[in-house]
């Protein structure tokens, strides 16, 4: 009777252990999230936390988000080795180096290996429809809202899946993100270099950190929308005028950097005030958002489109010489002048056209201010030309 107390006694006492360390882990993962409201960031520590030795041990995960407006499923991040070899190299250095889970999340901001890693750009690349029929294993999991541990002998019925078939495993746990009961996110782990078994402990805490990372990643997200609104114009959805300077100090700042060129495009709607006057504000302001929407659509992704202010548009051109930015905006103003624009026949010339003054660093200046200076110039010229032209 004794020694069955006393095992039962060295049983509670190993659960109660184990039980510790299990909270010890989630709550150093739960507060290094607390430390970042990025997106790229959070995403990092949570599959940190999933991999880490000193976190949850598994030796690869992936994290998928759900993008509702398109009806997708979209590989966001992937951490792991791509062999042994290399599981081995890392492994070793993060003993050696007694690295932490702090020292692993800072080695990302420092360090673009991840990013860069072929597994996670692999990853990147798939974008899963969320359809009950033929929507595969992740729209299961977001559909569901329930974890699933495929095994050796369960994980057969999905060898055609695209994510088992990069993977290439045979045995992955899934398991659903979730703020408010609504599922956002997935995230796929396994242990293909060690081969070891997913137990039952490694599914639950899996699942109470990913209890975590779901409002983790709800906050990053409601946090970049309202960062999003901060700087765009809220009629053309073009960044505002106060972004606008952000942008531009900061390309002149790389450009000064790297010694690479920048440009800059100030465009004018020409006759905007009889426009404005004739047919009201409100028809003003529809000609603004399909000019708007022409421009954003017409520019290179590379470009910044913004709004500076009523009927005025700056775009920004990084790696772009004066004679490039100088096409470029011709482009443009032809397509303007192209254009449809509704009630365009009470305006002078019975299309709506626009003037365009370019600037380029260095040749026209090598601060913000200066570029500024030299395009708004340059537009005047424009507008004295008789308007529908482009100078520098």
């Amino acid at each position: 009777m004794c020694s069955f107390i006393m095992e039962e006694l060295t049983k509670i006492k190993q659960e109660v252990e184990r039980a510790k360390i299990e909270l010890a882990i989630l709550y150093e993962i739960s507060n290094a999230m607390r430390t970042t409201l990025k997106l790229d960031e959070i995403l990092y520590i949570i599959l940190t936390g999933v991999t880490a030795h000193m976190g949850l041990g598994f030796n690869r995960a992936i994290l998928f988000l759900v993008n509702e407006r398109d009806g997708l499923i979209e590989g966001k991040m992937a951490i792991g080795p791509k062999n042994g070899e290399e599981a081995s190299r890392i492994w070793t250095r993060v003993e050696q180096e007694q690295m932490d889970l702090d020292d692993l999340i800072n080695a990302y901001k420092v360090s673009k290996d991840v990013t860069e890693s072929g597994f996670n750009q692999q990853v990147r690349t798939l974008k899963i429809p969320i359809r009950e029929k033929n929507g595969g294993l992740l729209a299961l999991g977001v559909l569901d809202g329930m974890p699933l541990h495929l095994t050796r002998e369960t994980i057969q019925n999905y060898s055609l899946d695209p994510i088992i078939q990069i993977l290439k495993t045979n045995e992955l746990i899934v398991v659903p993100l979730k703020a408010k009961d609504k599922v956002n996110g997935i995230i796929l782990a396994d242990n293909f270099i060690t081969k070891k078994s997913i137990t039952k402990d490694d599914i639950r805490m899996l699942i109470m950190l990913a209890n975590q990372a779901g409002l983790a990643i709800e906050n990053s997200q409601l946090y970049e929308k309202t960062v999003i609104r901060a700087h765009t114009d809220t009629l053309t959805d073009l960044y505002n005028h106060g972004h606008f300077h952000y942008l531009l100090h900061t390309e002149l700042d790389k450009a000064k950097a790297n010694s690479s060129p920048v440009s800059l495009i100030m465009l004018d709607i020409d006759n905007f005030k009889i426009y404005n006057d004739t047919l009201g504000h409100q028809a003003g302001d529809r000609i603004l958002k399909t000019l708007a929407l022409l421009l954003k659509n017409q520019s290179r992704k590379m470009d910044y489109v913004c709004r500076y202010g009523g009927e005025e548009f700056t775009i920004i051109l990084p790696q772009t010489n004066k004679k490039e930015a100088f096409l470029i905006a011709e482009r443009l103003r032809t397509d303007i002048e192209k254009q449809a624009f509704i009630n365009e026949e009470i305006l002078p010339n019975k299309k709506l056209t626009a003037s365009i003054g370019l600037s380029s660093f260095s040749e026209d200046g090598s601060t913000p201010s200066e570029l500024i200076a030299h395009s708004d110039r340059a537009l005047y010229e424009a507008k004295h030309k008789g308007k529908n032209n482009t100078c520098g």
